[in-house]
């Protein structure tokens, strides 16, 4: 059985999902796989874990049109 990609989401923050944001579920979703604190910033990941979340952040987000 072939493996499904996840759903591609917009990489954009909309006043009505506020905390809901697929941004800030993947990253808590991120988080959790890597067992780094929720509260942190992208920019405290170390050169690793930021290729990560940059792998993950392209594979599933997708760019807005312009």
């Amino acid at each position: 059985m072939a493996k499904q990609n996840p759903k591609r989401v917009e990489n954009t923050i909309s006043d009505e999902t506020g905390e809901f944001d697929q941004r800030f579920i993947l990253w808590r979703h991120f988080c959790k796989l890597y067992n780094i604190p929720v509260e942190s910033l992208p920019s405290q990941l170390n050169e690793q874990q930021r290729q990560n979340w940059e792998e993950l952040k392209s594979s599933r987000l997708r760019r807005p049109q312009s």
